[in-house]
């Protein structure tokens, strides 16, 4: 069983940064697929950023040039860095694990993936 545990979410003015984590724990793929997801008030959850199982990375168009996904594998955990934020990401943001490994922008699709984090809220005003 993977646990996900998901930080570094905060309250922050427009053109602030954050850097979201994600630790994971249990027995998990080396070559799973990790992605964040968020999900505003009345939205459903949609793809922000993820990395695949050849460690190639996906964006949604919203986010990119802002953020930047990576994972150190030796800890365990997945990054997101947000730069430039503006009001309409703020949501709650969740990462997520696969069971098997996917290639590309499927990896986005909240379908794949058998494992999530409880999440971490991002506030921009």
């Amino acid at each position: 069983h993977v646990q996900l545990v998901e930080s570094g979410g905060a309250s922050v003015e427009r053109g602030g940064s954050l850097r979201l984590s994600c630790s994971a724990s249990g027995y998990m793929k080396t070559n799973a697929c990790m992605g964040w997801f968020r999900q505003a008030p009345g939205k459903e959850r949609e793809g922000v950023a993820c990395i695949d199982s050849q460690s190639a990375t996906t964006y949604t168009d919203s986010v990119k040039g802002r953020f930047t996904v990576s994972k150190d594998n030796a800890k365990n955990t997945l990054y997101l860095q947000m730069n430039s934020l503006k009001p309409e990401d703020t949501a709650m943001y969740y990462c997520a694990a696969t069971s098997w490994p996917y290639y590309g922008s499927i990896c986005t699709d909240t379908r794949v993936y058998g494992y999530w984090g409880q999440g971490t809220q991002v506030t921009v005003s």
